[in-house]
């Protein structure tokens, strides 16, 4: 019971709230099987309520590699609906801007490069970004005007996923949403995605032809806002947007593929099985080449000691005592000291 629940975070629910379903789901599961033992909980990510998709839910010695997943690169889906701007930049907020302009495919593939590479972005007002100690949204909510600075972000790939909403109604589906009745725990869509499934014949729009909305597909570094970038699109297109989906693809290592539902995972707390829908701990860190340290090499890590008169390159490593992962550890100049520790101890047929 130390590693990874990746849900498939549903529509309208938080990401505090997921986690309470977590432990809810936990606590069912050790009343199904008598136990007593209680495990720690975390999220790898804050995902707005209004978005749904991968939300990496840390479990035990793994809630200690929740900050590594907050530093990871993610990919995003998300619609821009063209004509009006909210003051959450989203579906939930009140409009605040109009513009009758309406971009082509052509115009809104003609600026896309402007938002790839490093950039600058001002966060939403309705964020939980810090101002003397208050919360941003909390300062909006109360009426007071917020200014958000610039902070630097990197768009590694930003292209059209689907454009919707043509003269004469076509549209094509949007890629990384599940059509109704796919797979088990299949989202519902949002009522955009709907009709955007929905809609038939699907073909290619003309590039001159005026879209009142886009599906875009983003992979993005972290402390990236998905809302800000819809907003400063379209602004760039002259005209004034917001988000209306936004779907999470992939977040650091985790993607859609092992995410389940939170129906799944009651199910499966109900049984006593919540183990088996869980990925491993190491599975957060499949990008870190492991090391193998003898019993008495695994004892004075797991005590903060440093190990000296090593060769091993340079770098971040997993340090493994048998099939245990003992701590993470970076290597320098002949010296290996531990990043995070974990608290496993190797059963003697593990080793």
């Amino acid at each position: 019971m130390h590693g990874w629940i990746i849900l498939d975070k549903p529509h309208g629910l938080g990401s505090t709230q997921a986690v309470s379903a977590v432990k809810r789901a936990l606590r069912t599961q050790r009343e199904v099987l008598g136990g007593t033992e209680k495990w720690k909980v975390g999220h790898g990510g804050t995902l707005d309520p209004l978005a749904t998709g991968v939300l990496p839910i840390a479990v035990g010695e793994a809630t200690k590699l929740a900050g590594r997943m907050l530093d990871s690169d993610k990919i995003y889906d998300f619609t821009i609906a063209f004509g009006s701007q909210t003051d959450t930049l989203d579906l939930e907020g009140k409009v605040i801007a109009e513009s009758d302009h309406v971009p082509t495919l052509a115009e809104i593939e003609a600026v896309l490069p402007r938002f790839t590479g490093p950039i600058e972005q001002a966060p939403p007002a309705y964020s939980a970004i810090l101002i003397d100690g208050q919360r941003a949204y909390d300062l909006a909510r109360k009426g007071e005007v917020v200014e958000m600075k610039l902070r630097s972000v990197t768009i590694h790939v930003l292209e059209i996923s689907s454009p919707q909403g043509g003269e004469d109604g076509a549209a094509c589906p949007r890629s990384g949403l599940a059509e109704p009745g796919e797979g088990e725990g299949a989202p519902t869509p949002s009522p955009s995605a709907a009709r955007q499934q929905a809609a038939e014949p699907c073909y290619p729009l003309p590039q001159g032809e005026r879209i009142s909305e886009v599906t875009l597909r983003a992979h993005v570094s972290k402390g990236t806002y998905i809302r800000s970038l819809a907003r400063d699109i379209a602004l760039a297109l002259g005209t004034v947007g917001h988000v209306t989906m936004l779907r999470r693809i992939k977040a650091g290592p985790f993607t859609l593929e092992t995410a389940i539902s939170l129906d799944k995972l009651d199910e499966a707390a109900r049984g006593g099985a919540i183990g088996r829908l869980m990925l491993p701990l190491t599975a957060g860190l499949d990008d870190i080449p492991a090391l193998a340290v003898s019993p008495d090499e695994a004892l004075a890590l797991r005590q903060g000691k440093v190990l000296s008169g090593s060769d091993i390159a340079t770098g971040l490593h997993l340090a493994f005592d048998g099939n245990i992962p003992v701590a993470l550890v970076e290597a320098q100049d002949g010296d290996i000291r531990v990043v995070r520790g974990f608290n496993l101890m190797p059963k003697e047929e593990d080793r």
